[in-house]
C-alpha cells in the first residue's frame, strides 16, 4: 500500500500539470491501474451499444477512500455512481451493470446504448478535446487518443508506473456498418508500426486493438486510435 501512496501522489502531480488521456468513463479509467475491455457496435442510422467491461484494483479503490483522498476517488464501481455520470450524457442510456470482485481487482461489466454518434463521442470525450469524427453514419472517420504524450520523466515514477500496470491491458473493438479498417498513431499523426505486446485486427467489419496498460500511459508521443469505414 505504501508504494500505491507514493504513486497515487505523483500520478496527482503529473495529472495537474498534464491533461490525462481520453474523457468519461473511458480518460477516466486509463488514469488509474485497470484493465478496459470495450466494444462499440456502430448501426447504419448512427445509433449503437457498448459493452464495458474494466478492472479497477482494489488498492486503488482502496487508497481513494481515505481521509483526503475522497476528492480522488471518482472511478464509478456501483451502478448509482455510474448512472448518476450517464444521467449528464442524454443520448446515452445504461442496459445492464453488474459487478464482481477477484483477489486483486473489483471488476465492472455494463452495457449501454447511444442513439447517434454525437452522444458516442460525449461518452468517449466529454470535454470535446480527445475524440473526432467526421463524415456519415455510413461512411466516416472516427479518431480518438487513448494518451497524450507521456509526461512522465521521472524514472522513479516511471517504474511505480510500469509496477502498478503490470497485468493490465486495454482493448478497444468496433463493429462498423461496413468494411473499414483501423491505423494505430501518435498524437501527432504518425503512424506507429510497433507497440510492444500489442494484438491489432486492422481490416474488416470488426477491428480492435489490444495494448498493455503502460505502453498506453508512457508512450512517448501518445497514442490514438482511427478508424474508417
Amino acid at each position: 500500500m505504501k508504494n500505491y501512496k507514493i504513486f497515487a501522489a505523483r500520478r496527482r502531480r503529473a495529472a495537474n500539470a498534464h491533461p490525462a488521456l481520453f474523457l468519461f468513463p473511458l480518460a477516466l479509467l486509463l488514469g488509474s491501474c485497470f484493465g478496459l475491455d470495450a466494444d462499440i457496435a456502430l448501426n447504419p442510422d448512427g445509433s449503437g451499444t457498448i459493452a464495458l467491461e474494466y478492472r479497477v484494483s482494489k488498492a486503488l479503490d482502496s487508497l481513494g477512500r481515505l481521509d483526503g483522498n475522497e476528492r480522488w476517488s471518482t472511478i464509478p464501481v456501483g451502478r448509482v455512481d455510474f448512472q448518476r455520470t450517464l444521467d449528464r450524457l442524454p443520448e446515452m442510456r445504461l442496459l445492464s451493470f453488474s459487478s464482481r470482485e477477484d483477489d486483486q481487482d473489483i471488476i465492472i461489466s455494463a452495457r449501454l446504448e447511444f442513439s447517434s454518434i454525437q452522444g458516442l463521442l460525449a461518452f468517449l470525450d466529454a470535454a470535446g478535446s480527445r475524440a473526432a469524427f467526421s463524415g456519415s453514419a455510413g461512411s466516416g472517420r472516427m479518431a480518438f487518443a487513448l494518451s497524450e504524450a507521456s509526461p512522465v520523466t521521472d524514472a522513479a515514477l516511471a517504474d511505480l508506473l510500469a509496477q502498478a500496470s503490470e497485468g493490465y491491458a486495454v482493448r478497444i473493438g468496433f463493429s462498423l456498418p461496413s468494411e473499414g479498417s483501423l491505423a494505430v498513431q501518435d498524437r501527432r499523426g504518425s503512424p506507429l508500426e510497433a507497440v510492444p505486446g500489442a494484438a491489432i485486427q486492422a481490416a474488416g467489419r470488426r477491428v480492435w486493438a489490444s495494448f498493455p496498460l503502460r505502453e498506453v500511459l508512457m508512450a512517448p508521443e501518445g497514442l490514438a486510435l482511427v478508424f474508417n469505414w
